[in-house]
């Protein structure tokens, strides 16, 4: 017996592909009862079932369709307190919750983020997760999606999320942790937090003030550093002028070697202290999502206005591409790093490692410091969590350059858990976004707050009061 309230359904109107009906008896015509007379005579008698072709409907005999008007107009204001508030109506509702859910068609097309009747106040947003569907409904669908996407099959994106998993937290009892210091230092920059904005582009498709208002809501949040991508929304200039806290840039390198020091010189003139250099994107990922929205090779609008983006020199025209292969920085190689360092006055980082052997070659060609990235899981489908392939990267680098690391990272126990695997920092990418499309400047400062609470928080239960006590002992291991 399953019972349903028929506040909740519009009858005769398609839900995803079922037709709502009503079935009244085995009479037809003008010996049918009306609806009313049978919610008001005994709904409890009602139940739900499915008729030929697909129909969901209640009670026994012939279908009928009820006009949508009669259902509003004649029955909802009719109906009596007692079933509004009734224990069957609250049956009725997880019985037709229960039943929808295990529709084939319904399951295929629901998405848990798409309805939201009202915005919450900031205030009462409690984890980083909160802000992701608090975004998905303000911002246009497609920023949303390219926020969140990752490549092909999205196996990697779902794996830097499970290898937390794998590590589980060993907690000291008995510690003194009256005073929790989480302060640190990365290539001459003081941090209040082992914490910082991972570069991504564009954060004008998630607020008019794109980078500013992270920028600014960055710097409230005790001053967290912000990478800004070479794709950013606004120039560097206005960027670094929007707020007073720390800045690095991060370089997709140019083929030309004058354009790279042109780009790389205008950002430390602006106040950058630090390049990070991306080495993982020789190809444009393949990414199902925006196949299946039709945004491939298509730019999303931007919310911010529009500036012009020049590049020097003339661009080659591009080959026939019948594969979908598009290069984006595929004349890159070791020796980049080399010239990059000859010309660049502030420590540089190598962002996009994921083996041991790379870390090494890095520091071999003069890299000041290494970001184990895989990009968030947007470029190569099947690669490894970041988390997993820390500790060896940590082993051969030996603390001669710091080894900071992203991907994945939600929660203050998912940065407790890095540091104790070797990295000096932790960098955001999402998440930030998420806050900068729900609340902007606001939501930005919210999201790095809860995480640095988080993580403070963390190591006071894990009797570890000082990033110098936070180590390998803090953390068991079961990486597949």
């Amino acid at each position: 017996m399953l019972h349903l309230d028929p506040q909740e359904i519009e009858p005769g109107v398609r839900h995803g592909g079922i037709d709502i009906r009503v079935r009244t008896g085995d009479r037809s015509g003008d010996d049918l009862p009306t609806f009313e007379q049978l919610l008001l005579g005994g709904i409890e008698n009602a139940y739900c079932g499915l008729g030929s072709g697909g129909a969901f409907g209640f009670g026994h005999g012939q279908y009928t369709t009820l006009p949508l008007n009669h259902l509003r107009e004649g029955v909802l204001g009719k109906l009596e307190d007692r079933w509004r508030r009734s224990l069957t109506r609250r049956r009725a509702l997880a019985g037709l919750a229960g039943f929808l859910a295990g529709s084939p068609v319904l399951r295929a097309q629901r998405d848990p983020l798409r309805d939201h009747s009202r915005v919450p106040a900031i205030d009462e947003l409690a984890t980083v997760f909160d802000f992701e569907s608090v975004a998905f409904a303000k911002v246009p669908r497609e920023a949303y999606q390219y926020t969140a996407l990752g490549a092909d099959g999205e196996f990697t994106l779902r794996r830097n999320r499970e290898a937390f998993d794998w590590v589980r937290l060993l907690p000291r009892a008995v510690a003194d942790v009256s005073s929790i210091d989480a302060s640190s230092e990365v290539l001459g920059l003081k941090l209040k937090f082992p914490l910082m904005i991972a570069p991504t582009a564009a954060h004008g498709q998630m607020h008019p003030e794109g980078e500013l208002a992270t920028h600014r809501g960055a710097t409230a949040a005790s001053g967290t550093p912000l990478i800004v991508s070479i794709g950013a929304s606004y120039p560097i200039d206005k960027i670094a002028a929007a707020a007073a806290g720390p800045l690095w840039w991060q370089l997709y390198a140019r083929e030309e070697m004058d354009d790279n020091r042109e780009l790389v010189e205008r950002a430390v003139d602006a106040g950058c202290s630090a390049l990070v250099f991306t080495v993982d994107t020789q190809l444009h990922s393949h990414r199902e999502r925006l196949l299946h929205n039709r945004h491939l090779g298509v730019f999303i609008p931007s919310l911010a206005p529009a500036r012009s983006r020049t590049r020097r020199g003339a661009q080659p025209p591009e080959a026939p591409n019948p594969n979908g292969v598009r290069p984006q920085t595929p004349y890159i190689d070791w020796g980049t790093i080399g010239q990059l360092r000859a010309f660049t006055k502030v420590p540089l980082l190598v962002k996009g490692i994921l083996t041991a052997e790379d870390a090494l070659l890095a520091l071999e060609r003069g890299a000041d410091g290494i970001v184990v990235s895989n990009h968030g899981g947007r470029y190569l489908d099947y690669a490894p969590s970041t988390l997993e392939v820390l500790p060896e990267i940590v082993e051969v680098v030996r603390g001669r350059i710091p080894v900071l690391i992203d991907s994945g990272f939600r929660r203050g126990t998912d940065i407790l858990k890095a540091l104790a695997l070797g990295a000096k920092a932790v960098c955001v990418g999402r998440a930030p976004r998420w806050g900068l499309g729900a609340y902007g400047e606001a939501g930005v400062q919210r999201v790095l707050e809860i995480l640095q609470g988080e993580l403070v928080a963390a190591m006071a239960h894990m009797g570890r009061p000082t990033l110098a006590s936070i180590d390998r002992t803090a953390v068991r291991t079961d990486f597949p």
